[in-house]
């Protein structure tokens, strides 16, 4: 709720800023060698003027902020419904901590299953937990919390609000968080803070990149893996479908579709043998 709170505010900056810096802003970014020449194809290609361009992107970008503004607001507003979930959330965390074993253990008895087909499935199933959750999600928590101490320090605004862009940019394929401190680095070498761009640059590449390189490959070393874009989409459909627990719930049900699947498949191949 805190971070809601945080990066509602930030939203409303960020907006803010947006508006009172535009023209000096995309001015000093359309202006640069590379950038020109692509903005001149753009031009050409949508038979647009360069004032038309300008207006269309400050035009949509203040309009996806408050987009994300208003679905924020709207699920934070809901005071009653949050207090509730969190008074359900302590009284299954207490039930399961007391009776989990042997809700577990009868779960098994009930599977449909053999012996070695369920002892498959639950090793399944904690390994893509494992590298799902702890691999994907916790180096994605970290680069972000990284990212954004790194904002708030450079004196970036809107910190927290791209530290949690930089979270789920994590799961980007091949890009990766570049895709969130790369241009704050050129808006900082755009603007004259040339030391301050140097710095954010050392920090993505030795240190946010350096924590997906290292941490997860010793998270998930021997474990079964999933491609990131997987992981990526389970994330997005889970909080789509549960709110914020669709961080842990999204992944949790595409390892255990998986694992069933899996098992599926190993079954009928052997009939075939």
């Amino acid at each position: 709720m805190y971070l809601a709170y945080l990066i509602t505010q930030e939203i409303n900056l960020l907006i803010d800023y947006i508006k009172s810096h535009e023209l000096t802003t995309l001015d000093k970014i359309l202006q640069y060698p590379l950038i020109k020449g692509i903005t001149k194809k753009i031009l050409n290609i949508f038979n647009m003027t360069q004032a038309e361009l300008k207006k269309a992107i400050i035009t949509n970008l203040t309009e996806l902020g408050k987009d994300m503004l208003g679905r924020i607001t709207s699920n934070l507003g809901n005071i009653i419904s949050v207090l509730i979930d969190i008074v359900f959330v302590f009284l299954t965390v207490f039930f399961l901590l007391l009776d989990g074993p042997k809700f577990l253990n009868k779960i098994q008895d009930y599977m449909p299953f053999s012996k070695n087909q369920k002892e498959k499935l639950i090793k399944q199933i904690k390994d893509i937990i494992i590298s799902t959750i702890y691999g994907g999600v916790t180096v994605a928590f970290i680069q972000g919390l990284i990212g954004g101490i790194s904002f708030s320090i450079l004196g970036i605004q809107s910190a927290v609000f791209w530290g949690l862009c930089m979270f789920f940019a994590s799961f980007v394929p091949i890009l990766g968080t570049f895709i969130i401190w790369g241009p704050a680095a050129a808006y900082l070498f755009l603007n004259g803070f040339i030391l301050k761009g140097f710095i954010l640059i050392l920090i993505g590449i030795f240190i946010i990149s350096m924590v997906d390189n290292i941490l997860r490959p010793l998270i998930v070393k021997g474990k079964t893996k999933l491609p990131t874009i997987l992981i990526f989409f389970s994330i997005l459909g889970g909080i789509k479908l549960f709110g914020f627990i669709g961080f842990i719930m999204g992944p949790l049900i595409l390892a255990l579709f998986i694992s069933l699947f899996e098992i599926f498949r190993y079954s009928e191949y052997k009939e075939k043998l």
